[in-house]
């Protein structure tokens, strides 16, 4: 593996037209996913109107992500969720607490003017390799 290897998987949506940043980045040990939202692939629209529907399909995201880079859910270290509301991270938290296991990764919840697309939602994560 070199310095900085980037992830990219057609399983996940695709960086914003063109904007410079990937899907992820394996360095060392670690694989840095950036903010996932709720988009499928090959869509331009957000899946799901409620903070539930759409915490689902970031993690349908984050974890084709993270398989692509030969990671997974259960290997996450730290995570980072925007909402554009507090008044949302119930919902989005029974979600998440699905999806991260009974040894949940570090994690900050911050509460922040917009997301992209409108989104309610997004999530960055960083995970351990599997292999290491």
């Amino acid at each position: 593996m070199t310095a900085k290897d980037v992830v990219r998987t057609e399983a996940a949506p695709a960086p914003f037209q063109g904007a410079p940043y990937s899907q992820a980045i394996k360095a060392g040990a670690f694989v840095f996913v950036s903010g996932q939202l709720a988009l499928e692939p090959g869509h331009t629209e957000l899946q799901g109107g409620s903070i539930q529907e759409q915490t689902e399909q970031v993690f349908a995201n984050l974890r084709a992500i993270l398989e692509e880079a030969g990671s997974s859910l259960e290997h996450l270290v730290k995570t980072t969720v925007f909402l554009q509301n507090l008044d949302d991270f119930q919902g989005m938290n029974e979600v998440y607490t699905r999806h991260v296991g009974d040894r949940p990764p570090a994690r900050s919840t911050v509460e922040v003017a917009r997301l992209p697309s409108g989104a309610l939602v997004e999530i960055e994560a960083v995970a351990l390799l599997s292999d290491s």
